[in-house]
């Protein structure tokens, strides 16, 4: 009787421990062609379809709808802002892909500071996924008074999506 009282409470905690150990995920491996699928061959321009602020997706108008960025193969990026209107200052600066445990995207550019509200001239953007038609990155950024997990896929500026501009 009293293994079976043992067993019984021993049973969840041995379900949990599996349960934890196979869920952990490993870290998104770049692809070894990367580099194009980011820049293509003479450079490729994404613009965002989606932005989750802390897992809830975020309306998009206005400079997140026109807001457009181009990563070239010679390790330069530019975005569009300033030819929109009250969109902010264009980022002009360097990129590079980053691996160890995880894949990172790195920005380098005088430009962060302003335009991110940071201190450093560089940024890291977790890749979670990157493909002909996807790019997925998450990183922190303070907007308003706190600090926020923001996951933001874009896809090549020619491809239509639905809902683009959601609204609640």
């Amino acid at each position: 009787m009293k293994t079976h009282t043992q067993l019984k409470t021993l049973l969840p905690i041995f379900i949990v421990l599996f349960l934890c150990s196979c869920s952990q995920k490993e870290p998104y491996q770049l692809p070894k062609n990367a580099i194009e699928l980011l820049a293509g061959e003479s450079g490729k321009t994404w613009k965002i379809a989606w932005r989750y602020n802390d897992g809830v997706r975020m309306n998009m108008a206005g400079c997140f709808l026109s807001y457009r960025i181009t990563y070239k193969p010679d390790m330069t990026v530019n975005d569009n802002n300033g030819e929109q209107d009250n969109c902010g200052p264009s980022l002009m600066g360097n990129w590079e892909l980053i691996t160890n445990k995880k894949s990172y995207l790195k920005l380098n550019s005088d430009q962060l500071p302003e335009i991110m509200n940071i201190k450093d001239t560089h940024k890291y953007f977790k890749i979670l996924k990157i493909t002909d038609d996807t790019l997925k990155l998450q990183y922190r950024h303070k907007q308003f008074s706190s600090k926020s997990t923001f996951i933001d896929t874009f896809v090549p500026e020619h491809i239509k999506v639905k809902d683009r501009d959601f609204h609640r």
